[in-house]
Protein backbone atom coordinates (compact mmCIF):
# COMPACT_ATOMS: atom_id res chain seq x y z
CA UNK A 1 0.00 0.00 0.00
CA UNK A 2 1.32 3.30 -0.75
CA UNK A 3 0.98 6.89 1.61
CA UNK A 4 -2.32 7.06 -0.19
CA UNK A 5 -4.49 4.83 -1.03
CA UNK A 6 -6.35 7.45 -4.06
CA UNK A 7 -3.09 7.61 -6.29
CA UNK A 8 -2.15 4.33 -4.97
CA UNK A 9 -1.46 2.11 -8.64
CA UNK A 10 -3.71 -0.90 -7.49
CA UNK A 11 -6.05 0.91 -5.40
CA UNK A 12 -6.66 4.23 -7.32
CA UNK A 13 -9.04 1.89 -8.89
CA UNK A 14 -11.16 1.17 -6.66
CA UNK A 15 -11.16 4.61 -4.57
CA UNK A 16 -9.59 6.86 -7.30
CA UNK A 17 -10.45 9.30 -9.43
CA UNK A 18 -8.87 10.95 -12.61
CA UNK A 19 -10.39 13.74 -12.46
CA UNK A 20 -10.16 15.35 -8.87
CA UNK A 21 -6.58 13.89 -9.05
CA UNK A 22 -5.23 16.07 -12.04
CA UNK A 23 -6.51 19.42 -10.32
CA UNK A 24 -5.15 18.47 -7.38
CA UNK A 25 -1.57 17.94 -9.29
CA UNK A 26 1.45 19.94 -8.98
CA UNK A 27 1.10 21.00 -12.36
CA UNK A 28 -2.42 22.20 -11.86
CA UNK A 29 -0.78 24.16 -8.33
CA UNK A 30 2.14 26.11 -10.79
CA UNK A 31 -0.74 26.71 -13.37
CA UNK A 32 -2.73 28.21 -10.81
CA UNK A 33 -0.28 30.05 -8.79
CA UNK A 34 1.62 31.66 -12.11
CA UNK A 35 -2.04 32.61 -13.39
CA UNK A 36 -2.31 35.07 -9.91
CA UNK A 37 1.10 36.24 -10.52
CA UNK A 38 0.82 37.08 -14.14
CA UNK A 39 -2.71 38.07 -12.87
CA UNK A 40 -0.86 40.63 -9.99
CA UNK A 41 1.73 41.99 -11.96
CA UNK A 42 -1.15 43.05 -15.42
CA UNK A 43 -3.46 44.52 -11.95
CA UNK A 44 -0.54 46.83 -10.27
CA UNK A 45 0.70 47.98 -14.02
CA UNK A 46 -3.20 49.26 -14.46
CA UNK A 47 -3.07 50.69 -11.19
CA UNK A 48 -0.01 52.56 -11.66
CA UNK A 49 1.99 50.60 -8.95
CA UNK A 50 4.45 49.11 -11.34
CA UNK A 51 5.50 50.35 -15.02
CA UNK A 52 3.47 48.72 -18.03
CA UNK A 53 6.51 47.36 -19.23
CA UNK A 54 7.31 45.93 -16.40
CA UNK A 55 3.71 43.92 -16.12
CA UNK A 56 4.35 42.96 -20.21
CA UNK A 57 8.10 41.45 -19.10
CA UNK A 58 6.33 39.28 -16.12
CA UNK A 59 3.63 37.92 -18.28
CA UNK A 60 6.05 37.60 -21.28
CA UNK A 61 8.49 35.61 -18.69
CA UNK A 62 5.61 33.47 -17.37
CA UNK A 63 4.38 32.27 -20.85
CA UNK A 64 7.64 30.57 -21.07
CA UNK A 65 8.90 29.89 -17.63
CA UNK A 66 9.18 26.00 -16.62
CA UNK A 67 9.93 25.81 -12.89
CA UNK A 68 12.40 23.45 -11.31
CA UNK A 69 10.50 21.39 -9.28
CA UNK A 70 12.70 19.45 -7.76
CA UNK A 71 14.65 22.91 -6.29
CA UNK A 72 11.72 24.05 -4.99
CA UNK A 73 11.07 20.50 -3.54
CA UNK A 74 14.18 20.98 -1.34
CA UNK A 75 13.82 24.67 -0.64
CA UNK A 76 10.39 24.25 0.71
CA UNK A 77 11.90 21.91 3.46
CA UNK A 78 13.72 25.06 4.34
CA UNK A 79 10.87 27.71 3.82
CA UNK A 80 8.34 25.79 4.70
CA UNK A 81 6.50 27.16 1.66
CA UNK A 82 6.12 26.38 -2.18
CA UNK A 83 5.55 30.08 -2.70
CA UNK A 84 9.30 31.63 -2.08
CA UNK A 85 11.32 29.22 -4.00
CA UNK A 86 8.48 29.37 -6.79
CA UNK A 87 9.01 33.88 -6.67
CA UNK A 88 12.85 33.16 -6.18
CA UNK A 89 13.13 30.99 -10.05
CA UNK A 90 10.43 34.03 -11.40
CA UNK A 91 12.42 36.49 -10.61
CA UNK A 92 15.33 34.93 -12.40
CA UNK A 93 13.24 34.12 -15.16
CA UNK A 94 12.71 37.63 -15.85
CA UNK A 95 15.74 39.42 -14.74
CA UNK A 96 16.98 42.76 -14.48
CA UNK A 97 15.56 45.71 -14.67
CA UNK A 98 12.08 44.24 -13.75
CA UNK A 99 12.76 41.04 -11.64
CA UNK A 100 12.13 42.59 -8.57
CA UNK A 101 8.87 43.85 -8.94
CA UNK A 102 7.64 40.04 -9.37
CA UNK A 103 5.54 39.46 -6.68
CA UNK A 104 5.34 42.91 -5.61
CA UNK A 105 3.69 43.65 -2.55
CA UNK A 106 2.41 39.86 -1.97
CA UNK A 107 3.69 37.12 -0.01
CA UNK A 108 3.52 33.16 -0.73
CA UNK A 109 0.30 32.85 1.33
CA UNK A 110 -1.53 35.05 -1.26
CA UNK A 111 -0.31 33.13 -4.61
CA UNK A 112 -0.62 29.45 -3.02
CA UNK A 113 -4.05 30.12 -1.54
CA UNK A 114 -5.24 32.10 -4.48
CA UNK A 115 -3.91 29.10 -6.82
CA UNK A 116 -6.08 26.59 -4.13
CA UNK A 117 -8.85 28.84 -4.70
CA UNK A 118 -8.68 28.77 -8.69
CA UNK A 119 -8.68 24.90 -8.00
CA UNK A 120 -11.55 24.72 -6.06
CA UNK A 121 -13.33 27.11 -8.39
CA UNK A 122 -12.89 24.50 -11.24
CA UNK A 123 -14.09 21.77 -8.83
CA UNK A 124 -17.16 23.39 -7.94
CA UNK A 125 -19.17 22.82 -11.20
CA UNK A 126 -17.77 18.60 -11.39
CA UNK A 127 -19.17 18.46 -7.98
CA UNK A 128 -22.40 19.63 -8.77
CA UNK A 129 -23.01 18.07 -12.08
CA UNK A 130 -21.93 14.98 -10.48
CA UNK A 131 -24.55 15.54 -7.63
CA UNK A 132 -27.36 16.73 -10.59
CA UNK A 133 -26.34 12.87 -12.37
CA UNK A 134 -26.86 10.95 -9.21
CA UNK A 135 -30.19 12.64 -8.36
CA UNK A 136 -31.43 11.84 -11.82
CA UNK A 137 -30.57 7.99 -11.55
CA UNK A 138 -32.17 7.99 -8.07
CA UNK A 139 -35.34 9.47 -9.57
CA UNK A 140 -34.86 7.11 -12.89
CA UNK A 141 -34.85 3.97 -10.31
CA UNK A 142 -38.18 5.74 -8.52
CA UNK A 143 -39.95 5.70 -11.81
CA UNK A 144 -39.24 1.64 -12.56
CA UNK A 145 -39.21 0.37 -8.71
CA UNK A 146 -40.69 3.11 -6.93
CA UNK A 147 -43.80 1.56 -6.18
CA UNK A 148 -42.66 -1.82 -5.12
CA UNK A 149 -43.18 -2.96 -1.60
CA UNK A 150 -40.13 -2.32 1.03
CA UNK A 151 -40.44 -3.50 4.69
CA UNK A 152 -39.43 -0.40 6.64
CA UNK A 153 -37.12 -0.97 9.60
CA UNK A 154 -36.00 1.11 12.37
CA UNK A 155 -33.30 0.40 14.67
CA UNK A 156 -32.29 -2.62 11.92
CA UNK A 157 -35.21 -4.37 12.88
CA UNK A 158 -38.58 -4.91 10.64
CA UNK A 159 -40.92 -2.54 11.29
CA UNK A 160 -44.15 -1.81 8.88
CA UNK A 161 -44.00 -1.86 4.76
CA UNK A 162 -42.65 0.89 2.90
CA UNK A 163 -42.61 1.75 -0.69
CA UNK A 164 -39.58 1.70 -2.34
CA UNK A 165 -40.22 5.33 -3.30
CA UNK A 166 -40.03 6.11 0.30
CA UNK A 167 -36.86 4.84 0.50
CA UNK A 168 -35.74 6.48 -2.38
CA UNK A 169 -36.63 9.73 -1.17
CA UNK A 170 -34.04 9.88 1.71
CA UNK A 171 -31.38 9.05 -0.84
CA UNK A 172 -32.16 12.28 -3.09
CA UNK A 173 -33.84 14.89 -0.73
CA UNK A 174 -30.68 15.49 1.38
CA UNK A 175 -28.51 15.67 -2.19
CA UNK A 176 -30.71 18.00 -3.54
CA UNK A 177 -30.20 20.20 0.11
CA UNK A 178 -26.54 19.76 -0.56
CA UNK A 179 -26.57 21.58 -4.16
CA UNK A 180 -28.74 24.66 -2.61
CA UNK A 181 -25.74 24.44 0.06
CA UNK A 182 -22.99 24.64 -2.61
CA UNK A 183 -24.43 27.42 -4.36
CA UNK A 184 -24.75 29.66 -1.21
CA UNK A 185 -21.37 28.86 0.49
CA UNK A 186 -19.58 28.95 -2.88
CA UNK A 187 -19.46 33.49 -2.89
CA UNK A 188 -17.79 32.89 0.90
CA UNK A 189 -15.26 30.63 -0.79
CA UNK A 190 -14.07 31.55 -3.79
CA UNK A 191 -12.66 34.98 -3.09
CA UNK A 192 -9.09 36.01 -3.77
CA UNK A 193 -6.12 36.10 -1.11
CA UNK A 194 -3.99 39.20 -0.89
CA UNK A 195 -2.67 40.92 2.14
CA UNK A 196 1.21 40.79 2.03
CA UNK A 197 3.21 39.98 4.49
CA UNK A 198 0.81 40.65 7.65
CA UNK A 199 -2.56 40.75 5.81
CA UNK A 200 -2.48 44.61 5.03
CA UNK A 201 -0.93 45.37 1.56
CA UNK A 202 1.55 48.07 3.16
CA UNK A 203 3.59 47.91 0.25
CA UNK A 204 0.61 49.27 -1.77
CA UNK A 205 -0.15 52.86 0.01
CA UNK A 206 -3.61 53.70 -1.18
CA UNK A 207 -3.67 51.65 -4.30
CA UNK A 208 -4.73 48.77 -1.97
CA UNK A 209 -8.09 48.64 -3.13
CA UNK A 210 -7.40 49.25 -6.49
CA UNK A 211 -5.09 46.71 -7.23
CA UNK A 212 -6.98 43.80 -4.99
CA UNK A 213 -10.36 44.80 -7.12
CA UNK A 214 -8.41 44.72 -10.44
CA UNK A 215 -6.68 41.22 -9.51
CA UNK A 216 -9.73 39.57 -8.42
CA UNK A 217 -11.78 40.76 -11.18
CA UNK A 218 -8.89 39.52 -13.17
CA UNK A 219 -9.00 35.99 -11.72
CA UNK A 220 -12.95 35.49 -11.71
CA UNK A 221 -12.96 35.93 -8.18
CA UNK A 222 -14.63 38.38 -4.86
CA UNK A 223 -12.37 40.94 -3.77
CA UNK A 224 -12.72 40.47 -0.02
CA UNK A 225 -12.24 43.60 2.48
CA UNK A 226 -9.16 42.48 3.51
CA UNK A 227 -6.75 39.33 3.66
CA UNK A 228 -8.09 35.51 4.86
CA UNK A 229 -4.88 34.57 5.96
CA UNK A 230 -5.94 33.47 9.31
CA UNK A 231 -9.44 33.81 8.88
CA UNK A 232 -9.81 29.69 6.86
CA UNK A 233 -13.71 29.07 7.80
CA UNK A 234 -14.81 29.92 4.43
CA UNK A 235 -11.92 26.72 3.26
CA UNK A 236 -14.19 24.95 6.53
CA UNK A 237 -17.17 25.53 5.29
CA UNK A 238 -16.32 23.86 2.67
CA UNK A 239 -15.23 20.88 4.38
CA UNK A 240 -17.97 20.26 5.60
CA UNK A 241 -19.91 20.96 2.76
CA UNK A 242 -17.66 18.00 1.11
CA UNK A 243 -17.98 15.79 4.61
CA UNK A 244 -22.16 16.20 4.08
CA UNK A 245 -22.16 14.95 0.85
CA UNK A 246 -20.26 11.81 1.81
CA UNK A 247 -22.23 11.10 4.89
CA UNK A 248 -25.04 11.36 2.48
CA UNK A 249 -23.79 8.89 -0.13
CA UNK A 250 -22.21 6.80 2.84
CA UNK A 251 -26.74 6.72 3.71
CA UNK A 252 -27.09 5.55 0.36
CA UNK A 253 -23.94 2.37 0.62
CA UNK A 254 -25.47 1.21 3.83
CA UNK A 255 -28.53 1.20 2.45
CA UNK A 256 -28.13 -0.58 -0.80
CA UNK A 257 -25.67 -3.04 1.14
CA UNK A 258 -28.15 -4.27 3.93
CA UNK A 259 -30.63 -4.17 1.12
CA UNK A 260 -28.79 -6.66 -0.88
CA UNK A 261 -27.86 -9.43 1.63
CA UNK A 262 -29.13 -13.08 0.48
CA UNK A 263 -31.11 -12.97 3.69
CA UNK A 264 -33.09 -9.77 3.10
CA UNK A 265 -33.24 -9.88 -1.29
CA UNK A 266 -34.52 -6.40 -1.19
CA UNK A 267 -31.61 -5.09 -3.69
CA UNK A 268 -30.98 -7.22 -6.92
CA UNK A 269 -26.90 -5.77 -8.01
CA UNK A 270 -25.07 -6.46 -11.08
CA UNK A 271 -21.46 -6.75 -11.26
CA UNK A 272 -20.84 -7.02 -7.42
CA UNK A 273 -17.45 -8.02 -6.38
CA UNK A 274 -16.00 -11.75 -7.05
CA UNK A 275 -14.56 -13.92 -4.00
CA UNK A 276 -11.16 -15.61 -4.38
CA UNK A 277 -12.42 -18.25 -1.98
CA UNK A 278 -16.31 -18.36 -2.81
CA UNK A 279 -17.16 -18.23 -6.26
CA UNK A 280 -20.75 -18.15 -5.47
CA UNK A 281 -20.59 -14.50 -4.16
CA UNK A 282 -20.85 -11.54 -5.56
CA UNK A 283 -20.17 -8.66 -2.86
CA UNK A 284 -21.58 -4.82 -2.73
CA UNK A 285 -18.33 -3.60 -3.51
CA UNK A 286 -19.48 0.05 -4.34
CA UNK A 287 -22.27 0.13 -1.76
CA UNK A 288 -19.03 -0.56 1.15
CA UNK A 289 -16.79 2.16 -0.31
CA UNK A 290 -19.10 4.59 -0.21
CA UNK A 291 -19.76 3.58 3.76
CA UNK A 292 -15.82 3.53 4.29
CA UNK A 293 -15.32 6.99 2.25
CA UNK A 294 -18.16 8.58 4.55
CA UNK A 295 -16.22 7.52 7.92
CA UNK A 296 -13.30 8.73 6.21
CA UNK A 297 -14.39 12.17 5.43
CA UNK A 298 -15.89 12.70 9.17
CA UNK A 299 -12.37 12.17 10.07
CA UNK A 300 -11.16 14.28 8.06
CA UNK A 301 -13.87 17.13 8.21
CA UNK A 302 -13.54 17.05 12.22
CA UNK A 303 -9.06 17.38 11.93
CA UNK A 304 -10.48 20.39 8.98
CA UNK A 305 -11.66 22.44 12.10
CA UNK A 306 -8.53 22.47 13.99
CA UNK A 307 -7.17 24.53 10.94
CA UNK A 308 -9.44 27.40 12.18
CA UNK A 309 -7.07 27.76 15.07
CA UNK A 310 -4.65 30.33 13.04
CA UNK A 311 -2.42 32.42 15.62
CA UNK A 312 -2.27 35.93 15.30
CA UNK A 313 -1.49 37.18 11.88
CA UNK A 314 -0.10 34.50 9.95
CA UNK A 315 0.20 30.35 10.88
CA UNK A 316 2.46 28.13 9.33
CA UNK A 317 1.25 24.73 11.42
CA UNK A 318 -2.74 25.33 10.77
CA UNK A 319 -1.70 25.95 7.76
CA UNK A 320 0.06 23.29 6.59
CA UNK A 321 -2.45 20.57 8.77
CA UNK A 322 -4.89 22.03 6.00
CA UNK A 323 -2.30 20.95 3.21
CA UNK A 324 -2.43 17.33 4.71
CA UNK A 325 -6.46 17.18 4.97
CA UNK A 326 -7.70 18.94 1.87
CA UNK A 327 -6.43 17.00 -0.43
CA UNK A 328 -7.82 13.83 0.87
CA UNK A 329 -11.34 14.73 1.44
CA UNK A 330 -11.41 16.81 -2.01
CA UNK A 331 -10.53 13.28 -3.09
CA UNK A 332 -12.91 11.32 -1.18
CA UNK A 333 -16.18 13.24 -1.95
CA UNK A 334 -14.98 12.70 -5.33
CA UNK A 335 -14.78 9.29 -5.02
CA UNK A 336 -17.65 8.66 -3.52
CA UNK A 337 -19.81 10.45 -5.96
CA UNK A 338 -18.19 8.55 -8.88
CA UNK A 339 -18.60 5.35 -7.03
CA UNK A 340 -22.27 6.36 -6.33
CA UNK A 341 -22.90 6.75 -10.37
CA UNK A 342 -21.42 2.91 -10.39
CA UNK A 343 -24.06 1.46 -7.61
CA UNK A 344 -27.14 3.30 -8.68
CA UNK A 345 -26.39 1.52 -12.57
CA UNK A 346 -25.87 -1.58 -10.84
CA UNK A 347 -29.33 -2.10 -9.19
CA UNK A 348 -31.81 -4.01 -11.55
CA UNK A 349 -34.03 -4.53 -9.43
CA UNK A 350 -35.71 -3.37 -6.24
CA UNK A 351 -38.63 -4.46 -3.57
CA UNK A 352 -39.39 -7.32 -1.72
CA UNK A 353 -38.19 -10.64 -2.63
CA UNK A 354 -41.10 -12.74 -4.37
Amino acid sequence: MSVSPFDDPMLSGLLGDAEMADLLSADAQLRAMLRFEAALAEAEAEAGVIPAAAAQAIVAALGGFDPDVAAIATATARDGTVGVELVRQLRRCVGPPHDQLVHFGATSQDVVDTGLILRLKEMLPIFASRLHAIIAAIAELEQRFGANRLMGRTRMQDALPITASDRLSHWSAPLARHLDRLEELSPRLLRLQFGGAVGTLDKLGDKRVAVATALAARLGLAAPERSWHTERDGVVEFAGWLSLVSGSLGKIGADAGLMAQNSVGELTLQGGGASSAMPHKHNPIAAEVLVALAAYAAVLAGGMQATLVHEQERSGARWMLEWLLLPQLLMTTAAGLRTASTLLGQITHMGSPA
